[in-house]
């Protein structure tokens, strides 16, 4: 399990990024943090990664504080998607999807992790294309393919986290859903998925909990179901926001719109 008890973090000023919260992340399982913006989503995640440590309160991986694990050790237990990945250098798709794999295996077995995670995102008939050169929308599905690979190559079973801040933002409405029947497939796998999503219809409709967020407090965590009420997402996004059933019967969330009669 992947977790944090009673965690602050403060950047300065009077508010805390994040407010004395605690949450976990269990193998098989995809969790949904939600939130408007500023609301301590992201940093949150970076807590959870071990790259930012708490100025109070405790992580762990599996029973053991986050600080403990090296560098490499994380990489075999943990892959990343940031928010706004980068390119630092020119890379073919191909090349990019398999530059996160950490551990020495043969070539021929990451020719065949990276083409799985290719085809997993839709970018097989990309691979020999320079990444630099895709839209926006398919270097985020390259840097999720990387992070897929990551993971794919560890060489761990047990106790395998995924964690995305923001993977749909820059698609289309298709590879949005791509993206995160990946990470519902990762889960099915075994591997404890966090996701930061704006989306709470893709949230409601993907995740086994929900956890809202504002002012770097957890609100409320649980179902989509027991988070997600029209009067609560209308306080924390003081927006008229109403609730009801979808096609599927999953929770639909819309937003009240106005006439402007000025």
């Amino acid at each position: 399990m992947l977790e944090v008890q009673d965690v602050t973090i403060r950047f300065g000023g009077d508010t805390p990024a994040v407010d004395n919260v605690s949450i976990a992340v269990k193998p098989g399982e995809i969790v949904s943090l939600c939130g408007p913006n500023g609301a301590g989503k992201s940093t949150l995640l970076s807590v959870l990664a071990g790259d930012l440590p708490p100025q109070e309160g405790r992580a762990f991986l599996d029973g053991r504080h986050l600080h403990d694990f090296s560098p490499q050790e994380l990489a075999t237990r943990r892959a990343v998607l940031e928010q706004s990945p980068t390119l630092a250098a020119t890379f073919k798709v191909k090349q990019l999807a398999g530059l996160s794999i950490a551990i020495e295996i043969s070539p021929d077995t990451v020719r065949e992790i990276v083409t799985d995670t290719l085809m997993a995102v839709g970018l097989q008939h990309r691979a020999e294309n320079r990444a630099d050169l895709l839209s926006g929308g398919q270097q985020h599905r390259a840097h999720l393919s990387r992070v897929l690979s990551q993971l794919s190559s560890a060489g761990v079973e047990e106790g395998r986290y995924l964690l995305l801040d923001e993977p749909t933002a820059r698609l289309d409405l298709i590879h949005q859903v791509t993206a995160m029947r990946v990470a519902r497939k990762a889960a099915q796998q075994g591997v404890g998925v966090l996701v930061v999503l704006h989306d709470l219809n893709l949230a409601a409709a993907f995740s086994d909990r929900v956890a809202l967020m504002h002012e770097g407090k957890l609100v409320a965590e649980g179902t989509a179901e027991k988070v997600f009420t029209g009067d609560r997402l209308s306080e924390v996004y003081e927006a008229p926001l109403q609730v009801d059933r979808g096609p599927s019967n999953t929770v639909r969330v819309s937003p009240i719109f106005f006439a402007d009669s000025g």
